[in-house]
C-alpha cells in the first residue's frame, strides 16, 4: 500500500502552503489506487522539542532505556515509522524569517536519528530513508525562487540538505510567492501553484 505523508506547519487559518499542500496530497492519492494519506498538522498539534532526556535515550539500546527514556522517544519512534513507510512526502511551509516554521524544524529534530534514518560509516554518514519523493510547497510574500532575494531563501536549501542527509534526494518545490505584491499578483501566484500541483499529480 502506498503511503503519502502530509506535513503542514503554518499556524495561519487561511494558510496557502497548507491548502495547496493538502490539495496536492489529495491529487496524488487519487492517482494511486489504494494509497493512504498520513497527515501531521505540526502547527495544530506541535511536537515536543528534544531535551536532555531524549538525547540520553537515543544513545542507548531500547532495552537499556528507563521507563522515562522510553516515553521520551515514543513520539520520535512513531514519526520515524511514518516517514520510513511513506513513498511520497508533501511538506507545506511558509517562509518565515527566511526559513521554515519552527514546528517543521521540530519534526526534523525528531526524525533525524542515527541508527534509524541515517548511520555513520567509515566513509561518512549514509542516509537510510531512501526511495522517496518529496514535494515542498513554499509560500512567501516576496519572490525567493529567483532574483535578488533568492539568496535569502534558506528554507529550500536547508530542507534539501537535511533530507539529503537522511537519504532523500528527489525533492521538488512548488512556490506560492509574491503574495504581498497586491491582489492580482497573489491571484496569479496561487493559480500557478495550483496548476503546477495538477501537473505533478498527472505525472505521478
Amino acid at each position: 500500500m502506498s503511503s503519502i505523508l502530509l506535513l503542514t506547519s503554518s499556524p495561519r487559518a487561511e494558510s496557502l502552503s497548507t491548502s495547496i499542500a493538502t490539495d496536492l496530497a489529495g491529487k496524488l492519492q487519487a492517482q494511486k489506487e489504494g494509497s493512504v494519506i498520513v497527515r501531521r498538522d505540526l502547527a495544530a498539534n506541535p511536537l515536543p522539542h528534544i531535551d536532555d532526556l531524549f538525547t540520553a535515550a537515543i544513545r542507548k539500546p531500547a532495552e537499556d532505556r528507563t521507563a522515562q527514556e522510553a516515553e521520551a522517544v515514543k513520539t520520535s519512534d512513531a514519526l520515524i515509522d511514518e516517514l520510513l513507510a511513506a513513498d511520497t512526502i508533501v511538506i507545506g511551509t511558509g517562509l518565515i524569517n527566511f526559513n521554515i516554521y519552527s514546528s517543521l524544524k521540530t519534526w526534523i529534530d525528531n526524525v533525524a536519528r542515527a541508527g534509524r534514518t541515517f548511520k555513520y560509516t567509515e566513509s561518512g554518514p549514509v542516509g537510510l530513508a531512501t526511495g522517496k519523493k518529496v514535494y515542498v510547497v513554499l509560500a512567501s510574500g516576496g519572490v525567493y525562487s529567483q532574483g535578488p532575494a533568492a539568496g535569502m531563501n534558506h528554507a529550500v536549501p536547508y530542507l534539501k540538505s537535511v533530507l539529503g542527509f537522511l537519504g532523500i534526494t528527489d525533492i521538488e518545490t512548488v512556490y506560492v510567492e509574491g503574495l504581498a505584491f497586491g491582489p492580482e499578483a497573489a491571484e496569479k501566484a496561487i493559480g500557478a501553484a495550483k496548476a503546477r500541483a495538477e501537473e505533478i499529480a498527472l505525472a505521478a
